[in-house]
């Protein structure tokens, strides 16, 4: 079973969930920043980590968004060039990423 989920909600461009499982299911709030894992946006299939980089791949293909939540998310995101640390933001000390490819 992986520890990551991931799910893809196709609109005029692909909108890319992913999410760590262990945060899943939370509302984190940290002054204006809050972050709502609770309900069905997030909640995709599980993956592994290398499953994880080869959907992000097939994804930047596409016109994509990526929503990206938690620390396993965000370091594969990072390792695949995806994001940079001053794109990444923590509400509670998870951190959290929205890319435009």
């Amino acid at each position: 079973m992986g520890e990551i989920l991931f799910k893809i909600h196709k609109s005029y461009r692909l909108v890319v969930a992913i999410c760590d499982k262990d945060v899943y299911g939370r509302i984190l709030s940290e002054g204006i920043k809050q972050l709502d894992l609770t309900g069905p946006f997030f909640q995709g299939d599980e993956v592994d980590e290398v499953e994880l980089k080869e959907k992000i791949i097939d994804c930047t293909k596409e016109d994509a968004t990526f929503n990206i939540v938690g620390e396993k998310s965000i370091r594969v995101a990072k390792d695949l060039g995806l994001i940079k640390d001053e794109g990444i933001i923590e509400v509670e000390g998870v951190p959290f990423a929205l890319v435009l490819s």
